[in-house]
């Protein structure tokens, strides 16, 4: 599924720039962060394996939650200068793109979802 390859991508990414060294000491900010992007990941997975639409829906729209989360994490760590201009607007924009492949997704499976009823 292209939007579990494209969070793990962005996840991989947010575990490498919370690993630099000035990133690494706000452990709060580094573990909220960390968690957040997990969770788009974990969510569409388990969502998938649960085999409903209703169910897969439903975790399709916490996973889409926690891409606004990291959006948002982002701009705490480019205001405390973890993060340059071109590494926030990277990170923004892939979670960006996360967001909206998942929403994509999400009507599709709501759609099912309806139609099936």
């Amino acid at each position: 599924m292209i939007e579990w390859q494209k969070a793990r991508v962005l996840s991989r990414e947010i575990y490498k720039i919370t690993r630099t060294a000035q990133f690494s000491k706000d452990w709060a900010l580094v573990d909220q962060i960390r968690r957040a992007t997990t969770s788009i990941m974990s969510n569409i997975a388990e969502g998938f394996e649960r085999g409903s639409r209703s169910e897969f829906h439903q975790f399709l729209v916490v996973a889409k939650g926690s891409c606004g989360e990291v959006r948002s994490q982002v701009h705490v760590a480019l205001d405390d200068e973890y993060l340059g201009q071109p590494e926030f607007k990277r990170l923004h924009d892939m979670a960006t793109e996360v967001s909206k492949i998942i929403g994509g997704l999400k009507l599709v499976v709501k759609k099912q979802r309806d139609a099936a009823r």
